[in-house]
């Protein structure tokens, strides 16, 4: 039978498990990556699973999210991560050198091979004809340690692509448009496959953009072919060797399949604050924008950096608009240095900063008050952006081209001939560190900031929890754990970093779920969304939240859950929802045995009345919940 791309690299990397569609799977890792904002939590739990070395073919530790040094604690998690990686044989990336998904692809990306990364936008390297998948930093430090990556056998969605993209119409329109048509979580449990006629006309750094965003969608994982322009793309890297020709097998079917007219595309734009609010560019030109900024992984590429630079040559920013490059990596930085659109930038006014994630991640570059800012990021989700009642657009480089010399979003279409981006010049500059051929003996150096992993006990035979909070849809991790330059650095000291759980949304949330322990959330459809950051399920756990109920949950937060011992149950009833509310008293007797015994339909009860709770699981997922954690299991198991 014939078989997607998709399938073919399951299979070929396959160790547990069968390939049937919700069945549990393991699959070997070959790389791993791993960034500062959830790397030195997996560091540390790798250093819990008492080994010498990573088991991996490439494991790289990179530094792009807290590169802002306002005091020690960042420098110091920065300099923890390097004797890290010397220590335990990763390669190791520094602050400035860029981000870790545009540089992963450039310096060790590999088609067919599978790639784990502790951050949600992994998929990046779909792009590149790898199963890239984001994931918490419990599951990596696992894969690190040679063991499988577990995950429910996804669908395998098609997406045909025919036509070519007209003139002001980029990558970022292509993935906006799956955005309007599926939504935040129509890609939940699929793999996104592009094929089709219309795939050749977009070189890596375009398929990249696509399948990064795939991650908004809720989806594993999304991936090209590899084919020619994948290597054109190696070859431009001085890695011709790395490339193979991957595709669908001929007569393969796909679960389902979305079919997009590139030709028939426009430029468009994800409206405040979720990114499947997408419109046209042409319909939000009343929309005054006072920042623009171009950046992050899927939005600081070599290509973007250069579109943004012809589309601004001889031309000067509408007055109070301020623009901002954050590029991708410091390659692309010296690319453009090395061809002249660098000075084309400047004089046009803009500013520049260095290679990171800088204001995706809140750290940084903050809007005004009650001011739109359009950006080149993945996410808008509200407050991410460090400010309260933020008004943040997401578009592609050639809109936020047109509206930074408008000063409102404009569709770019009306600036006139479309540039050709020329070749990137044959610059392949870093600064990665590689890994010593022997680590054993080296000292890892820890600044105060690095707390002691917290000790989680065994799930208890019987359990009675107090709500502490009720939420509503598409909850993010942005919500639960906040992100930005106050909190981040925190990430190394889970005491520390757990007094900001909710604070967003309840101010009180820690103090009295503590006092409240053993505490239970609610939340509606698609619980936990967004980054893969870990702290979402650990800190409240530290907390004393042993279970979360839910209507659904999304992928990565919900194995995080189950990594560190909370329970994450789904209501058979949905409209038990309203039944919910904080003070009340779940109870679950037997809870330990009847994870253990494989059952769906647990026995619960609020305020003394039957409540009907689910918990769909595998065997392994089970023994973890019961265990307390993964960490407890694997040490029961290794």
């Amino acid at each position: 039978m014939a078989k997607s791309l998709a399938q073919q690299i399951m299979d070929a990397h396959l160790r547990e498990g069968r390939c049937q569609p919700s069945q549990e799977i393991g699959l070997a890792i070959d790389q791993t990556l791993t960034q500062d904002a959830t790397g030195t939590l997996a560091a540390l739990e790798f250093e819990a699973l008492d080994l010498d070395r990573v088991r991996t073919q490439v494991s790289v530790s990179y530094v792009d999210h807290n590169i802002l040094q306002n005091d020690f604690k960042n420098a110091d998690d920065h300099r923890f991560l390097r004797s890290f990686a010397a220590r335990y044989g990763l390669w190791f990336s520094p602050p400035g050198n860029g981000i870790c998904h545009q540089l992963h692809m450039l310096r060790f990306g590999r088609p067919g091979a599978t790639l784990l990364g502790s951050d949600s936008h992994t998929p990046h390297g779909g792009g590149l004809g790898m199963l890239a998948m984001g994931a918490g930093g419990l599951d990596v430090a696992a894969a690190m340690a040679g063991q499988p990556f577990y995950l429910a056998c996804p669908q395998v969605l098609g997406v045909r692509l025919v036509g070519a993209l007209p003139p002001w119409v980029g990558a970022k329109d292509v993935i906006l448009e799956m955005l309007r048509r599926l939504t935040v979580k129509g890609g939940v449990g699929c793999i996104l496959e592009y094929f089709g006629p219309g795939v050749a006309g977009l070189d890596v750094y375009q398929r990249s953009a696509i399948t990064n965003m795939g991650a908004e969608l809720g989806a594993t994982a999304s991936i090209f072919p590899s084919d020619q322009q994948a290597r054109a793309f190696l070859e431009a890297q001085g890695r011709g060797s790395d490339y193979r020709p991957l595709a669908a097998e001929a007569g393969c079917t796909y679960d389902r399949v979305e079919e997009v007219d590139l030709s028939a595309l426009e430029p468009l734009v994800a409206c405040p604050s979720s990114p499947d609010a997408v419109r046209p560019a042409a319909e939000l030109s009343g929309v005054a924008v006072e920042q623009v900024i171009l950046g992050s992984c899927g939005g600081g590429s070599y290509r973007d950096l250069m579109i943004l630079a012809l589309a601004l040559k001889g031309r000067h920013l509408a007055p109070g608009v301020e623009l901002s490059i954050n590029p991708g990596s410091r390659q692309a930085l010296a690319q453009i240095a090395s061809n002249g659109a660098l000075a084309d930038l400047l004089a046009a006014g803009v500013r520049l900063h260095q290679a990171g994630c800088l204001g995706c991640i809140g750290m940084s570059q903050a809007p005004a008050t009650g001011t739109a800012s359009l950006r080149t990021f993945p996410r808008n989700f509200p407050g991410r952006s460090g400010t309260t009642d933020d008004q943040v657009y997401l578009s592609g480089a050639q809109v936020a081209a047109a509206t930074a010399l408008a000063g409102h979003i404009a569709d770019p279409r009306a600036l006139g001939p479309y540039p050709a981006v020329p070749p990137e010049p044959a610059l392949r500059l870093d600064s990665l560190v590689p890994p010593p051929a022997q680590g054993a003996g080296l000292e890892i150096l820890r600044g105060p900031n690095i707390a002691p992993f917290p000790r989680l006990d065994a799930l208890p035979a019987d359990l009675a929890c107090t709500v502490t909070l009720k939420v509503g849809d598409n909850i993010t991790t942005d919500h639960i754990m906040p992100a930005g330059s106050q909190i981040l650095p925190l990430r190394s000291n889970i005491p520390a970093i757990s007094r900001f759980v909710f604070a967003g949304v309840d101010p009180q949330f820690a103090a009295k779920t503590q006092a409240a322990a053993p505490a239970a959330v609610v939340g509606g459809e698609n619980y936990g969304q967004g980054s893969s950051r870990e702290h979402a399920a650990l800190a409240p756990r530290y907390l004393g939240v042993q279970v979360k109920i839910a209507k659904s949950f999304a992928r990565i937060h919900r194995a995080n859950l189950i990594n560190f011992g909370v329970v994450p149950l789904v209501l058979a009833d949905p409209a038990d929802y309203g039944r919910l509310d904080e003070g009340q008293i779940i109870e679950l007797p037997g809870l330990r045995e009847a994870i253990l015994a494989g059952r769906e339909d647990l026995a619960a009860k609020l305020e003394g009345r039957p409540l009907g709770l689910r918990l769909l699981a595998s065997p392994r997922e089970r023994e973890i919940l019961a265990a307390g954690g993964m960490l407890n299991y694997i040490r029961e198991h290794l």
